[in-house]
């Protein structure tokens, strides 16, 4: 019998954490249903940990190294309780209905898949960004450990052994939570990893076209963001795409000063990966 078909049927929370005390104690209250929550948190500075630990959880700290290997070494390396794993980043937040239907998968010993999809409601200036965001734009949050590998250092991208579900309910995101500052600070290291895989990605051609006509939604989003490495302009394609195609124009102006904050960090990744060919075309 494995590590993990010998493990009780129920869940375990899963939560990364960087400098979170604003957000750590309400994200873990949320699962307060729960009696096994992990902490892994990237060597925080402020009172994140104290905080975590008064709230019962457990805390584990290992140094970052980009999101696929960070959640690779937590699957590899932390002995959670349950056979299943619902992963959460501290400002994000699970409504009671979707609570009691991650309860209900996970007390199932006869749920058919190994990982479920779940939407996600992104929020910016007091309310749901539905159309800014690409909603709904699904994101694997549910699963069994053994059954998972990620891949790139930003928005990584889930290989799972085995079949996939999708939940009911959705989840909700405040990235905002610590203001827009952080947003700026997070999304420019972000902008780093993107650029590293862009040139990756254009290096090796790993682009298919088509996957973009794929009935699993995991492995068109990331088609899509492969086909984006080749786009010209791609800032500007990025907001005309949000803001007019996908009707951000009816978030009102949160949904615009959104679409132009996504604009920014894809000029960002832009001007990073013309950084880099420039250093080294000087060096060559």
């Amino acid at each position: 019998m494995s590590p993990l078909s010998s493990k009780p049927v129920g869940v375990s929370i899963f939560i990364q954490t960087l400098n979170e005390q604003e957000n750590i104690a309400d994200c873990i209250a949320c699962f307060d249903w729960c009696d096994d929550i992990v902490v892994l948190d990237s060597l925080s500075s402020d009172k994140t940990g104290e905080i975590a630990r008064s709230k019962g959880a457990r805390w584990i700290q290992h140094k970052y190294e980009g999101r696929a290997a960070h959640q690779n070494w937590a699957m590899d390396n932390i002995d959670f309780k349950y056979r299943w794993v619902y992963y959460s980043d501290a400002d994000e937040r699970v409504p009671k209905a979707l609570a009691d239907e991650i309860r209900r998968i996970t007390s199932d010993p006869a749920t058919p898949h190994v990982a479920y999809q779940v939407r996600r409601r992104d929020h910016f200036q007091g309310r749901w960004i539905k159309r800014s965001t690409s909603y709904p734009l699904w994101i694997v949050r549910l699963f069994q450990p053994g059954k998972i590998r990620w891949n790139r250092k930003a928005n990584p991208v889930p290989d799972i052994d085995g079949t996939v579900g999708k939940l009911e309910n959705d989840y909700l995101h405040f990235p905002f939570s610590k203001g827009l500052t952080d947003w700026i600070w997070r999304h420019n290291r972000y902008s780093s990893y993107e650029a590293e895989e862009t040139m990756r990605s254009l290096a090796v051609g790993d682009f298919q076209m088509s996957e973009l006509w794929s009935y699993n939604p995991v492995i068109r989003r990331k088609a899509l963001k492969t086909l984006s490495f080749r786009l010209p302009v791609r800032p500007i394609l990025k907001f005309v795409y949000q803001y007019f195609f996908r009707l951000g124009i009816l978030d009102g102006m949160p949904g615009l000063r959104y679409c132009i904050l996504q604009s920014i960090y894809e000029y960002f990744i832009v001007l990073k990966v013309m950084e880099s060919r420039s250093g080294k075309e000087g060096r060559s």
